[in-house]
């Protein structure tokens, strides 16, 4: 009988276009944390990576998560949303539901945290969600102004990975951009103001905007292509415009205190 070891290394060919079949030993497996109400992913003891309430699993737990889809008032209607960065799915899992016209795509480059997908409520792929096992970095360099809508948030044991904090790493999150896109990406590490300044090198200091988080240490940056604020009206479901009314009102303030100085 085929045993599960086996299985998972077929299934993990396929996904690598049977280029190797061994998972790479610098991306560790992941541990889970149930509590009551929540399952939770981790990679260092005690720091979550991703949180789902079980009874509402496209709930956004976690502040920031949250915070990044205020990149929806850059960008009000996208038609392809952008992930780089599994985890537990939220953010993915969200857009899936409250943009009902836009195409999602996700990078995870760690088999291990795809396995976990279902665990997490993660929907099975189809004509408007895929995710992709690969590496994020090259992922990205290989779609040119496919993305209305990118987010970024991807990290490992140690943080976010190297391959994501260079300048080409930037540019390229810019290129694959339409030339009216937006990103949000997840800063919680040390050397915030580095990845604020390849921002801004990517995009311009003008159209790069910063947003501190209140309750947690993390912080999220905008940048965008197009203007930076638009009359259109949301695609984004009424009942998420409602959820979400305080961060949209929070980053559109900062954009405001920016501008004027």
């Amino acid at each position: 009988m085929e045993s599960i070891v086996e299985r998972w290394r077929a299934w993990l060919a396929k996904w690598l276009g049977a280029r190797r079949t061994e998972v790479p030993p610098h991306l560790r497996k992941p541990r889970l944390r149930r509590l009551k109400h929540t399952l939770e992913l981790q990679f260092a003891h005690g720091v979550s990576q991703s949180a789902m309430v079980a009874a509402d699993p496209q709930r956004l737990l976690v502040d920031y998560t949250r915070t990044m889809l205020g990149a929806l008032l850059f960008v009000p209607q996208p038609r392809r949303v952008g992930l780089v960065g599994l985890g537990g799915g939220s953010q993915a899992k969200y857009c899936f539901r409250h943009l009902p016209d836009a195409r999602i795509e996700v990078v995870e480059n760690n088999p291990h945290v795809l396995a976990l997908r279902r665990r997490f409520q993660v929907p099975d792929d189809d004509a408007r969600f895929q995710v992709h096992l690969d590496d994020g970095a090259r992922f990205l360099h290989e779609r040119r102004g496919r993305y209305d809508l990118l987010l970024v948030d991807a990290y490992d044991e140690t943080g976010i990975p190297a391959a994501l904090s260079t300048q080409a790493f930037y540019d390229d999150c810019r290129d694959a951009l339409t030339t009216a896109g937006a990103m949000a990406t997840n800063l919680y590490c040390r050397d915030a103001a580095m990845h604020v300044e390849r921002l801004q090198q990517a995009f311009g200091a003008e159209r790069v905007l910063v947003v501190e988080e209140t309750r947690q240490s993390n912080r999220v940056a905008f940048a965008w292509r197009g203007d930076a604020a638009t009359a259109q009206a949301m695609s984004l479901s009424a009942t998420a415009q409602q959820d979400l009314a305080a961060v949209f009102a929070t980053v559109g303030s900062a954009l405001r205190a920016q501008r004027t100085g």
